[in-house]
């Protein structure tokens, strides 16, 4: 039996989504890589979501920012997002832990409200990502049950 690399894994995830939440998704992966150091990249294929966590360890525990993806987009999760100083409100949920903000384009990833954040972030982290020599991606976890990956369009 053959094994698919986990690339090759991450990029069928995330072909299941609709051609633009897809594209967009993987443009946004793409420059994420870019505005944080190496990391180690956890892949969650589960139930509702598919989320690519960013960690300066193998730790989960130790994420700090993942991708999701969902139907209808792609959305900015900062793990310790409610530790995050942000008197702009540029960060959606009122939980104990996480914010997150949603990226309908990949411009929002310049917003300087946004690039603060995530300075702050990766400055806040526990672990620093330096520790990390180049870029890791794992396949964590993939569920055998899933909410439909794409919209359903409404009968007539």
């Amino acid at each position: 039996m053959k094994t698919e690399l986990p690339q090759a894994q991450l990029d069928g995830f995330i072909a299941r989504y609709s051609p633009e939440v897809a594209a967009l998704g993987k443009k946004i992966l793409a420059r994420f890589r870019k505005l944080v150091p190496p990391a180690i990249e956890m892949v969650y294929d589960n139930y509702n979501f598919l989320v690519v966590g960013f960690c300066p360890s193998e730790r989960p525990s130790e994420a700090v920012f993942s991708i999701v993806f969902y139907p209808r987009g792609v959305s900015l999760c900062f793990i310790q997002g409610a530790k995050l100083p942000d008197p702009h409100r540029v960060l959606a949920g009122s939980g104990k832990q996480v914010r997150s903000i949603k990226l309908p384009t990949l411009a929002t990833l310049e917003n300087p409200l946004l690039r603060d954040l995530i300075a702050t972030a990766l400055k806040l982290s526990p672990m620093p990502f330096s520790n990390v020599k180049r870029r890791q991606l794992i396949i964590k976890s993939i569920s055998t049950k899933q909410r439909p990956r794409r919209i359903q369009e409404k009968a007539r």
